[in-house]
């Protein structure tokens, strides 16, 4: 057995019950998004099985991306937790089949309390399809899954087909980065989209900072001092002129340059890539990732160095990755 045209087989396979489905999609997909965009309270998310995770995750996108969902177990459902849903609800029921015992069982309370039903389904005769108000047809072939049993590609395509959807609601509500970011405030995501630069520098005494009339010498104990392996050089009115590195001390002496006495201004990197304290987190990292830099002296309005910020501070904070 070949593994690895099988796994490409496989995939490509799952690719082309996608793209078949994409095909079918007609004017129904935007009753669908309609019905979601209006709707007055949650959308209530509901499937069985393999479908029924398929469904969790698609409740979960729709939460994260500014539309009110919650998960019912369809099995839950008949045991109590029809009791989560409301008069202005809507309900999307994921089920290959459209005939599952657990499903149907919960589509007559669901139709009693008059809540629209969004199916996706790969069965359009199916009790589930008959009682829907919108029909979305997520039919797979038989042959595209093992034994026409496992749901492997028919899972894949309701997947599929409900990010479309979350992410057709995110685009009709004009949903921004900035919207985004309040739903994930912890991790990777939340740190790249809402910390600030004012929250990772190092200010005040932490921040390193020479005159631009002191030597190498000196400029080399505040560099080492404040540990940033760097040190903002300011002018006589306090205003940002230039920025020494260890890059710049080793450049000095391959250039033979070994007299700590010279002046700071024989050295510093003038008019260098600055940033205010205001700004996120996130851009920051992209200049320095632009500019091959590795610290970022920090500025106001009136151009004086309010602090330092080094990739090790988005590094620590989660920033980058």
């Amino acid at each position: 057995m070949d593994i690895v045209k099988f796994i490409k087989d496989e995939l490509n396979l799952e690719a082309k019950a996608i793209n078949q489905v994409a095909d079918r999609i007609d004017n129904k997909i935007e009753e669908a998004i309609d019905l979601l965009f209006n709707c007055k309270s949650k959308v209530v998310v509901t499937g069985m099985g393999k479908a029924g995770i398929i469904a969790r995750k698609i409740a979960s996108t729709l939460v994260s991306t500014g539309t009110t969902a919650i998960f019912l177990h369809a099995a839950e459902g008949i045991h109590g937790d029809l009791g989560l849903l409301s008069e202005n609800d809507i309900v999307i029921a994921v089920s290959n089949s459209g005939n599952t015992n657990e499903l149907t069982s919960i589509i007559p309370y669901i139709k009693f309390r008059k809540i629209p039903i969004i199916a996706l389904t790969g069965n359009l005769q199916s009790q589930l399809a008959k009682n829907a108000n919108v029909i979305i047809d997520c039919f797979v072939p038989k042959e595209y899954e093992p034994f026409g049993l496992v749901p492997t590609s028919s899972t894949t395509v309701a997947l599929a087909v409900g990010d479309a959807i979350a992410i057709a609601l995110l685009k009709k509500r004009n949903f921004k980065e900035e919207d985004f970011a309040q739903f994930h405030p912890g991790g990777t995501i939340g740190k790249k989209l809402i910390c600030k630069i004012k929250e990772l520098m190092h200010s005040g005494q932490e921040n390193p900072i020479v005159n631009d009339s002191v030597k190498m010498k000196e400029a080399i104990i505040e560099m080492t001092s404040k540990g940033l392996g760097c040190t903002n050089v300011i002018g006589s009115e306090g205003t940002l002129v230039g920025i020494i590195t260890d890059g710049d001390l080793r450049r000095m002496i391959e250039n033979g340059i070994t007299d700590l006495n010279i002046s700071v201004i024989e050295v510093m990197i003038k008019s260098p890539r600055t940033m205010h304290q205001n700004e996120l987190a996130v851009d920051a990292l992209n200049v320095m990732e632009d500019n091959k830099i590795t610290m970022l002296p920090i500025i106001d309005d009136k151009n004086k160095p309010v602090g330092m910020l080094h990739m090790h501070d988005l590094i620590n904070a989660g920033v980058v990755g």
